[in-house]
């Protein structure tokens, strides 16, 4: 069982820091799509898929910390508890890290971490995954400090990212009128599921809708009362899970396994109670290795994640992930993925990176679960 955080989180806010403004950090999932590099055992999140020497929890950290300071609370599996403390040792203390000790969606992660900040009076929280790639900093933090002018107000309010393409990968936030007194915010009309390309190209031509990249902004208790209004037996669980730490073992189970967006953002935009702030961003899920192909870029028809001088590639192009170590030649293939483990190796194309989940249910299936 995880504290709640320790007095040390309550330090004044600091240079550039917005006033009562508390960071929640999902933590959770295995990036399915990402295997073998991702598993359930060490997930995405754990990985530094950038190359820049920071695994993505800890890029997450980095740009959250101008806006929050220490004021972040992490929320993540049992399971990787040490592995994250030690990756944010002198950023956070273990204190800051809330571990659920099993998965049930992202509704009790951000709800547990909202109950427990309602608790210690926070103002307004933002829940930022641990897993994305976000580009320009400067202006992730002005749109976050909007987002939190308008939370203050008492709207739910999520980031809507400018679409770049009309992806099918995305679920979409169709945007309504601008928000008086709240510059760049609009009423969410409504949220969208996944389209076909084809209505996403009608999406973007149409100007109105933005990518849903999952981030929220809000007053603690205003997200715990609008679950109450459709599940007043889940919000009372979390709060009670707040107030006395030691019923998680009995309580979390109990707990619904249920998304953020179903259990609260879609109802309360039926109702006209969440607003939309642009996010003029780059921004990225990183969601299978044709997602982190792009990421990465560059000249060469190859992109290496890892030793260069492990890759042989000739009249060849795609990426190579060389992470056991061994040396891997590529001859005469065209938008390839490789990916080697060492004890495990997976050969796909970019166009067929979303079905690479496929093989983890195959392992499950089989019961080489070791391997997932």
């Amino acid at each position: 069982m995880c504290a709640a955080p320790s007095a040390a989180t309550d330090a004044p806010d600091g240079p550039g820091s917005l006033d009562g403004f508390w960071a929640v950090i999902p933590a959770g999932g295995a990036g399915t799509r990402l295997w073998p590099a991702s598993r359930s055992a060490s997930p995405k999140f754990l990985h530094d898929l950038t190359g820049r020497g920071r695994t993505l929890i800890q890029q997450t950290t980095d740009r959250l910390a101008p806006l929050a300071g220490d004021r972040m609370l992490v929320v993540t599996g049992r399971a990787h508890r040490d592995a994250v403390v030690g990756q944010l040792a002198g950023v956070l203390d273990g204190a800051a890290v809330l571990a659920e000790p099993s998965a049930r969606d992202s509704m009790a992660a951000i709800g547990w971490a909202a109950a427990v900040l309602e608790r210690r009076g926070a103002e307004v929280m933002g829940s930022f995954a641990a897993d994305h790639v976000i580009e320009d900093e400067p202006a992730f933090a002005a749109a976050v400090t909007a987002a939190v002018a308008a939370a203050r107000e008492g709207w739910l309010v999520t980031l809507g990212i400018e679409p770049t393409a009309p992806s099918s990968a995305f679920g979409y936030i169709h945007q309504g009128e601008p928000l008086d007194g709240l510059p760049g915010a609009r009423r969410v009309a409504s949220f969208v599921e996944k389209p076909s390309t084809a209505l996403a190209e009608t999406y973007l031509a149409s100007g109105e809708y933005r990518w849903n990249a999952g981030m929220f902004v809000v007053r603690p208790g205003v997200l715990l009362d609008l679950l109450a209004e459709q599940d007043p037996d889940f919000a009372a669980a979390l709060r009670a899970i707040a107030a006395e730490p030691g019923t998680l073992e009995e309580r979390w189970p109990t707990l619904p396994k249920i998304a953020i967006d179903h259990a609260v953002a879609e109802p309360a935009a039926a109702v006209g109670r969440v607003a939309t702030v642009p996010g003029a961003f780059g921004w990225d899920d990183v969601g299978d290795f044709d997602s982190l192909a792009t990421l990465l870029g560059g000249d060469a028809p190859v992109t290496v994640l890892g030793e260069e001088s492990l890759v042989i590639a000739e009249d060849a192009s795609g990426l190579v992930v060389p992470a056991s170590g061994r040396t891997v030649a590529v001859v005469g293939l065209e938008d390839v993925v490789v990916v080697d483990t060492g004890d495990a190796v997976l050969v796909t194309t970019r166009a067929r990176a979303q079905d690479v989940k496929r093989v983890v249910a195959t392992l499950k299936a089989t019961d080489r679960t070791h391997l997932t």
